[in-house]
């Protein structure tokens, strides 16, 4: 059996790994932990203290390491690996490719093998746009504040991972305005559930790409 740490930024995150994640792996021999960015107890923190909980967690024998954060969210003063050359690279994908490289060549060259670092584009929310009848089926007409919202996001973006995050736009504010009580923690992991591990694939080649290199270890 290989062993997979995956390092999460918050609990949604981490569940999402424990419920999706965790048994699809372990049908392929690997067995998978899912932990939370130790400094914060969850949240993005300066590349330096990343990299700590990252090496430490590549000391263990064959123990392989991955992560699972939001890029949209990291503030420059975080210092992540030639982050102002990459905010030039004008495709997203190239750009999320271009920092995941860098990242990876700035831990220890004799476990840089073992690490395959993953950037969600925006954040977790934007797997849960699959198709709006994972919501008609999971929310009552009376649950949205506007549904012709929520159609119109389906309608402008093909690509989920695509949906933009600013400060008011980001997927999980947007959900948060169209549905009465939509919380992160309590829907997210359902939701996701509900779609599948197979259909956010197909969705999101960002998220597909990060899972097939993980497959091959």
């Amino acid at each position: 059996m290989k062993q997979l740490y995956i390092i999460c930024e918050g609990p949604t995150e981490r569940d999402f790994c424990k419920e999706l994640l965790r048994d699809f792996f372990l049908d392929k021999g690997i067995v998978l932990q899912a932990i939370l960015i130790q400094k914060s107890n969850g949240g993005i923190v300066p590349w330096h203290s990343l990299k700590k909980q990252i090496e430490t967690c590549l000391k263990f024998k064959e123990a392989w390491v991955t992560t699972f954060i939001d890029y949209y969210g990291i503030p420059d003063r975080y210092d992540f690996p030639a982050w102002d050359e990459a905010k030039k690279i004008k495709d997203l994908y190239e750009r999320m490719a271009f920092l995941q490289e860098q990242m990876k060549q700035d831990v220890p060259d004799t476990t840089r093998w073992r690490f395959i670092p993953y950037l969600q584009l925006h954040e977790f929310e934007a797997l849960l746009f699959h198709t709006i009848d994972i919501f008609d089926d999971n929310f009552k007409p009376e649950e949205f504040r506007s549904r012709d919202e929520l159609v119109a996001i389906f309608s402008r973006f093909s690509n989920p991972e695509y949906i933009n995050g600013g400060k008011d736009t980001a997927p999980s504010k947007r959900l948060e305005k169209i549905i009465k009580g939509y919380k992160k923690p309590l829907y997210g992991v359902d939701l996701a559930s509900e779609i599948g591990l197979d259909n956010i694939r197909k969705n999101c080649k960002g998220f597909d790409s990060w899972i097939k290199q993980l497959v091959t270890l």
